[in-house]
């Protein structure tokens, strides 16, 4: 990275002290992250609950067991083997109570829960579906508090997505972590429905800020050799979230509680968040050279390279950039991002990546009750097998490359869902197994697809490309697990058309982006009939030459 190499950084491997604290501070919010987007699991988990008994009657009132007192009031469901949660008998069946006695739930008259709900305090104390009453027809919007989440998240990647490219990564950084704390921490005093969901929208806001800053300004400042390592490392913090939040939420298992305490930490975030450098290059190319220089100069003293740093000018700067600056336009829009022929084809190619990659994964985790172990249990599951499946992802990147380790991530992860489709129900074990499977290589593909994304794009609109993908998050998880699996097999043969950008250094503009891959295919045309292969300009006018003159 060119200017990694004028702080003469390599002499350290490229990665210097500041390297070290920058990732390390910008990673540790990701350990609240998975908290963010897998809280719904928690925060509106199911007790089990039945119909409320007429206000003459209570468990308390019979020396009988009380399941068995129950079942004079609450009818079998369909299996005959547990109370119906949304249905009651309008008159109380006593003969039910005695010996061998049977009645099917359709011999009696039965009402719905006129009186309201009951829940169960076993699994949870207090959650949104217990407080605000979602069960039985008011189910559907248990589930409309995660899409309004997602809803939040995607217009977050739109507007701060705009807002980065006018004020840099770091302002938008900053702020994000102010509005999650703030905002998810108001969310815990929400006094109905419609306030929770508000809430819970503007953090998704936030989430998406934290989350795209975070990446975009982390990878700007690491030089090419490390990038695979960071990236992966720093995604583990994002699944010791996952566990953080199965011990917080087994601790706690009130929902405003949780609420509070997975947000709080973002004011810590907050505080700290001043010290970090914005992009230097973005600074340059916003004509902020003085900025841009004062940003270097800052990082040459923490890294120890006090003679680089008393090297470094403006003029230096401009010297090193000119190509950079010259090229430089006012605004970047998402017109840009399919204006050309590369970046048209590596835009299309990451939108389906994204979106089968963020639609498989939610898929598999937003519906953790359906398994039928602990909750708490599956989620402490789901985030270990993340340990072995990043590790994999890892060396997978460093020695296979980007893109067969994101085609192959995708592909052997739709096809575990496929095969969980024809296990039957009862074989529970190893459903989860499966799913546990599937959960892992859908893991390592956002991993790869997060480092991947910040790499095929040039500086001046790596963040808005980022934006755009994330709204890709917003899914629906109801949907059944077929159209899971297909969208990552059908993603993975996008993924083979993405150019690699193993040990290659970043492009800063669209023209380096045309220049390295879309020329691709000419280079090989004009080679193979026997010519020179060359680069730039020159490459397009003389392979087209070329190309014309054996047509």
């Amino acid at each position: 990275v060119v200017f990694l190499n004028l702080l003469n950084l390599s002499k350290v491997g490229g990665f210097g002290r500041y390297q070290w604290i920058h990732v390390t501070l910008i990673s540790l919010p990701g350990l609240f992250m998975a908290s963010q987007n897998l809280l719904n699991n928690f925060v509106s988990g199911i007790p089990n609950h039945y119909c409320t008994l007429p206000g003459n009657y209570s468990l308390h009132n019979s020396t009988q067991d009380s399941e068995q007192w129950l079942k004079a009031f609450i009818p079998l469901d369909a299996s005959g083997t547990r109370l119906e949660r949304c249905l009651r008998y309008v008159d109380p069946q006593w003969h039910l109570l005695t010996a061998n006695a049977s009645l099917n739930s359709t011999e009696a008259p039965t009402e719905g829960c006129v009186d309201g709900w009951t829940f169960e305090r076993s699994e949870f104390i207090a959650t949104t579906v217990s407080e605000f009453g979602l069960v039985c027809s008011w189910k559907p919007l248990k589930q409309m508090i995660q899409t309004i989440y997602m809803g939040g998240v995607l217009t977050g990647a739109i507007i701060y997505g705009g807002l980065s490219d006018k004020f840099g990564r770091r302002s938008i950084l900053i702020w994000s972590y102010l509005q999650l704390a703030i905002l998810g921490c108001s969310s815990a005093l929400s006094p109905n429905y419609s306030a929770y969901c508000i809430f819970r929208f503007l953090s998704g806001m936030a989430v998406s800020g934290i989350i795209i800053n975070g990446v975009s300004l982390k990878v700007e400042w690491i030089p090419t050799p490390q990038r695979t390592l960071v990236g992966t490392l720093s995604s583990f913090f994002f699944t010791f979230g996952q566990l953080i939040l199965a011990g917080l939420a087994y601790w706690l298992r009130d929902w405003r509680k949780l609420q509070v305490v997975v947000c709080l930490p973002q004011f810590i975030a907050f505080a700290y968040s001043w010290w970090y450098c914005e992009s230097a290059r973005w600074l340059l190319l916003k004509n902020r050279s003085k900025d841009a220089l004062k940003a270097l100069q800052r990082v040459a003293r923490i890294n120890g390279k006090h003679e680089a740093m008393e090297k470094l000018t403006v003029e230096v700067l401009h010297s090193h950039m000119k190509k950079e600056m010259e090229s430089q336009k006012s605004t970047y829009t998402a017109v840009d991002l399919v204006r050309t022929r590369a970046m048209r084809r590596i835009s299309v190619c990451l939108v389906v990546v994204w979106f089968a990659t963020s639609f498989a994964y939610y898929g598999i985790v937003m519906d953790m009750q359906k398994f039928g172990v602990s909750i708490y249990l599956i989620q402490i599951i789901f985030g270990a097998v993340d340990f072995p499946s990043k590790l994999l992802a890892l060396g997978m990147l460093s020695v296979l490359g980007r893109r067969i380790t994101q085609a192959m991530c995708l592909f052997v992860a739709g096809s575990v869902v496929f095969a969980n489709i024809l296990v039957p129900t009862e074989m529970q074990t190893l459903r989860t197994a499966l799913a546990c499977l599937g959960k892992g290589f859908i893991s390592a593909s956002f991993t790869t697809v997060y480092l991947y994304t910040g790499e095929l794009y040039p500086t001046v609109i790596r963040y808005s490309p980022n934006s755009r993908c994330v709204m890709f998050l917003q899914v629906l998880p109801s949907l059944p697990s077929l159209v899971y699996g297909g969208a990552a097999i059908i993603a993975t043969g996008f993924a083979c058309f993405l150019p690699e950008t193993l040990n290659i250094n970043l492009p800063d503009t669209i023209d380096d982006v045309e220049d390295k891959w879309c020329e691709h295919t000419l280079f090989w045309v004009f080679h193979e009939g026997g010519g020179q292969e060359v680069s730039g300009t020159d490459a397009r006018a003389s392979a087209a030459r070329h190309i014309i003159r054996i047509s």
